[in-house]
């Protein structure tokens, strides 16, 4: 890596972490990923059970295998050899989870949260029910408004999650979003935290690398 990326990673990144603050949020900036980790790790008990809401972030992280290991509850839908019935199970418990743990599409300059889902678990458990919500994100998702996270979500997080899941979306051959009207579509629930919901502690990270779609 040059040594221009890391300065301007951490100069928006640390912008974001301003306004996050500003809206209310516990927000801090760390520049890399195992930084973050050490960090969520302290932030959990372990006797917490802890809801993922299928991000690739958190994924890279390996939090969800350290809890894991120190015995957390895992509440994971998308853990193999579940049947539908038992991942809407799942879905259901992370709503009252003791820690939600979520990556987001992106984060404006000015410290909102813009989410998109196809069922709407993640975005619920992410403004209400939880003891604690975490939110984790790369410098990539940092984008300057509300128009820019839009577009960043149609060129890049409904794409690429589309093919992540194998659909049979049209995105998934034009590499943008087509606003189709499929039955497996996966961009049904649009939310935007412009301030951290009064009922929820609410703490993001913002990391200085390259993460997640």
């Amino acid at each position: 890596m040059n040594e221009f990326t890391p300065w301007h990673n951490e100069t928006l990144g640390k912008k974001a972490v301003e306004s996050l603050k500003k809206n209310g949020f516990e927000a801090e900036y760390c520049s890399c990923a195992a930084d973050a980790a050490d960090k969520i790790l302290e932030l959990i008990p372990e006797s917490a059970s802890v809801g993922f809401g299928g991000s690739w972030t958190v994924k890279a992280l390996g939090i969800q295998e350290k809890l894991a290991a120190r015995g957390n509850t895992i509440l994971d839908h998308g853990a193999p050899g579940l049947s539908n019935e038992e991942r809407m199970a799942v879905r259901k418990k992370q709503l009252t989870c003791d820690v939600f743990l979520s990556g987001t599409n992106a984060v404006t300059l000015d410290g909102q949260l813009v989410n998109r889902d196809g069922n709407g678990n993640r975005v619920a458990a992410m403004i209400f029910g939880p003891g604690k919500v975490i939110v984790v994100l790369g410098t990539n998702k940092i984008v300057r408004d509300l128009a820019a996270a839009e577009e960043r979500i149609r060129m890049v997080a409904a794409p690429v999650n589309n093919k992540r899941l194998g659909l049979p979306n049209p995105c998934t051959q034009t590499g943008l979003c087509m606003d189709c009207q499929t039955q497996t579509r996966i961009c049904n629930v649009t939310t935007i935290i412009s301030k951290r919901p009064r009922s929820t502690p609410f703490h993001v990270f913002v990391i200085g690398e390259e993460l997640g779609f």
